[in-house]
């Protein structure tokens, strides 16, 4: 009797542990793909263009971004610093194709108390015309600002990123920059650290009208390093529901690999 009393208080603790470990799995993942995450982060991405909307020639194009983000208390308020550089190849008619860097995007985003489980970071957008070449940027300084909300889920996470930037300055014979994105976020949590993946930016130029709306569905697994470190790797297939002008990219896949890095105390 005492060894069946053993075997079904261990199956009870069993069943009783066994969701609180699944949801600490859960959270991990969730944590990972939060772009609100107070960790030091490094971002490799890349968007790999086979095909344009209305373009003669079927060009391709690439875009590497090189991307960090660096939590701060500077001045008491909690913030995250965040870059991106890209690395592109694009079309360059009639020369064929031109590689070099791209503009550099500086935010810093203030994160405002929690509301619930939701998370609001905002503050200011700046991008540096850094391009090497013509085709590789706007030649313009830009100014706007970035808002972030998340909202995790015991099955996943939601989000968005919204980004406004207009030009100042710069190249006098180029075209002003007036561009409005918006990023929708929605994770799906699997199991043993995979999640299924939804993160398409959709663009719409205020200057010239040409805009694009893409979808996308995409896989993604987070691992586990040493010293509290987290890898998460993905690829996500994008494909442009509506566009207005031409140039858009018909379609795209999104791949990268993310690091997390435990901020010490």
């Amino acid at each position: 009797m005492q060894l069946n009393f053993t075997r079904i208080l261990a199956v009870l603790m069993l069943a009783v542990a066994a969701p609180a470990v699944a949801q600490e799995a859960h959270d991990t993942v969730n944590e990972a793909n939060n772009p609100l995450t107070p960790k030091i982060t490094i971002n490799f991405h890349d968007y790999y263009i086979p095909s344009f909307i209305d373009t003669p020639g079927d060009p391709e194009a690439n875009q590497f971004l090189l991307r960090g983000l660096i939590p701060s208390d500077m001045f008491g308020l909690p913030q995250l610093f965040r870059f991106t550089l890209p690395i592109a190849t694009s079309p360059d008619v009639p020369s064929g194709y031109v590689t070099g860097l791209g503009d550099l995007t500086l935010m810093d985003l203030f994160i405002l108390p929690k509301q619930g489980d939701v998370t609001l970071g905002i503050g200011p957008l700046l991008v540096v015309p850094t391009a090497t070449d013509e085709s590789l940027g706007s030649g313009k300084w830009q100014i706007g600002a970035a808002g972030v909300v998340v909202a995790p889920q015991s099955w996943g996470l939601l989000g968005g990123l919204v980004t406004y930037q207009t030009s100042f300055a710069g190249v006098e014979d180029r075209e002003d920059v007036n561009l409005l994105t918006v990023q929708p976020i929605l994770n799906i949590n699997l199991s043993d650290g995979w999640y299924l993946r939804s993160s398409a930016t959709w663009n719409f130029n205020l200057e010239s009208g040409n805009s694009y709306i893409p979808v996308g569905a995409g896989v993604g697994k987070v691992f586990q390093l040493d010293k509290g470190v987290t890898m998460n790797a993905f690829v996500e297939p994008q494909y442009t529901v509506w566009h207005d002008g031409a140039g858009a990219p018909r379609w795209q896949i999104f791949a990268g690999v993310n690091f997390q890095f435990p901020v010490g105390r």
